[in-house]
């Protein structure tokens, strides 16, 4: 394929960061994922994500929907590393957005080319290549031509950026630290940070030097400049996704309405007031392979919810509660993992299960199992162990994601500094505890309901049942002892 236009490929990888970062659950020494989206034709990185150990098939989706999106200015960028592109004025990409927008190109890739990794051959991510209107180009096996561009940009990173950051672990033990884990320092907002100031500020502005185009021999062009150069050939075209877009991304489900417990997704229900109505009654008017079914989207990394697109409004998507959440309080975010393991839970103790509800104390049993920080015995760290602890910080560091990317968000994971990370562990045990408290409130509230307390007699009405002076009377066995006695 001869390349020759921004955004017609668009080349994918994900490898582990050669940096130790610091967790903000446990403040543990982990690794994060980096995966890059590159394009062939100027060399620019439209898009990243940092994620918690490996990456999964959502957060790929999620990259492709910030390719085409505008990244926003943030703090304490300045007005070089502002839309700085001829022939559309910043004023205008802003008036569009809603907000300043970064030095960083943003378009519809139509060609994605993507090794053999588990992620990136997952249906959910191919099925939301298919809805971007992309073309799917895998990598061939043990060609590393197919994707030598991103390959090498893992290293250009590692040495003019990530070698020079605390907990630098490298290829080789020389190129190391004595300690990295000890050394590390960044939180993944921070790291996030560092990497999307040096991609706007020093990679986007860097002279090309064998990536150069063919067509310029004597001039000195950068990924940025040889976009703008392009743009002037071509066009450029202003079309931004819906914030809408999130939820076409997702993984469908093509489920039918129950009349009154709503929709089964993988093994919880959902429901919303909106399926109680008479025009849900009937099948879908879908055909083919899923005919009279019904399009439910969910979002692995927060499985508290679905999203359900209205036939008659195609623009409103109404959210679907599991029914086992309680009307008040919040429940913390739980993930397919946890999920699993609560059905897991409940398959194998032979658990009858009559209500959604009633997986509600399950579910807050598998969030709590791991004991607090600030509670833990001399030897009970070594039980715990570092991979749990891991575990855990990345269901909520996901779960914060999830939240972040949603079009209701009040800002994209991208703007939220580290002020803004996860709960600590602290504070996630004590949302643990006090929504088992208001499940056995509710539990006790429901048992309850219908009857009247007792009101306990006055003084006078208990001397009243009975005369003063007469004796108290004998039970059965005192009776019995004194008939004996008598007989005797």
């Amino acid at each position: 394929m001869v390349v020759h236009r921004p955004g017609q490929v668009l080349v994918l990888d994900s490898t582990p960061m050669p940096v130790k970062l610091r967790e903000t659950v446990f403040g543990d020494a982990v690794t994060a994922t980096l995966t890059l989206a590159l394009d062939l034709y100027t060399h620019g990185l439209p898009a990243f994500r940092l994620t918690l150990q490996s990456d999964t098939s959502v957060d790929i989706a999620m990259l492709l929907r910030d390719v085409m999106l505008p990244l926003p200015m943030r703090d304490g960028w300045g007005e070089d590393m502002e839309w700085p592109y001829a022939g559309v004025p910043a004023d205008v990409i802003a008036e569009f957005t809603g907000h300043k927008v970064a030095a960083l190109p943003f378009f519809a890739p139509e060609t994605v080319t993507t090794d053999h990794g588990g992620p990136y051959k997952n249906h959910d991510l191919v099925e939301a290549e298919r809805e971007i209107g992309c073309r799917i180009l895998p990598a061939r096996v043990l060609r590393q031509t197919d994707k030598f561009a991103v390959e090498r940009q893992f290293l250009t990173i590692q040495t003019m950026l990530f070698e020079h950051l605390l907990g630098f672990t490298g290829g080789d033990i020389a190129d190391r630290g004595a300690d990295p884990e000890r050394d590390a320092s960044l939180t993944l907002a921070q790291a996030e940070h560092v990497i999307a100031t040096w991609i706007v500020q020093i990679w986007q502005n860097r002279k090309l030097g064998e990536y150069a185009p063919s067509w310029a021999p004597g001039e000195d062009h950068s990924p940025n400049t040889l976009f703008a150069a392009a743009m002037e050939q071509g066009g450029f075209d202003l079309d931004f996704p819906e914030p809408s877009f999130y939820y076409k991304v997702l993984r469908k489900h093509h489920v039918k309405i129950h009349p009154r417990r709503g929709v089964k997704i993988l093994g919880l229900w959902y429901h919303h007031p909106v399926l109680d109505e008479p025009r849900f009654d009937q099948p879908s008017a879908r055909g083919g392979k899923h005919a009279g079914q019904w399009v439910i989207r969910s979002d692995r990394r927060d499985r508290r919810q679905v999203f359900f697109q209205d036939p008659a409004d195609h623009d409103t998507w109404h959210i679907l509660r599991w029914r086992g959440l309680p009307p008040e309080g919040e429940i913390p975010a739980f993930s397919d993992k946890t999920a699993d393991a609560l059905l897991g839970h409940v398959k194998a103790n032979k658990i009858r299960i009559h209500s959604e509800s009633e997986l509600l104390e399950h579910l807050l049993e598998i969030l709590g199992s791991v004991t607090p920080v600030d509670q833990w015995p001399s030897q009970a760290e070594k039980k715990t162990g570092k991979k749990r602890r891991t575990a855990q910080a990345r269901e909520i560091a996901r779960a914060q994601t999830a939240a972040a990317d949603r079009p209701t968000a009040p800002a994209p994971a991208a703007e939220q500094g580290p002020a803004q990370m996860p709960a600590a562990w602290a504070e996630h045990a004590r949302m643990i505890d006090r929504a088992v408290d208001t499940d056995r409130r509710r539990r006790r509230e429901e048992a309850l309901a219908g009857t009247r307390p007792l009101a306990p007699p006055t003084l006078h009405e208990a001397l009243n049942r009975r005369h003063m002076f007469l004796p108290p009377p004998r039970d059965d066995a005192d009776a019995e002892t004194t008939v004996r006695e008598d007989d005797t």
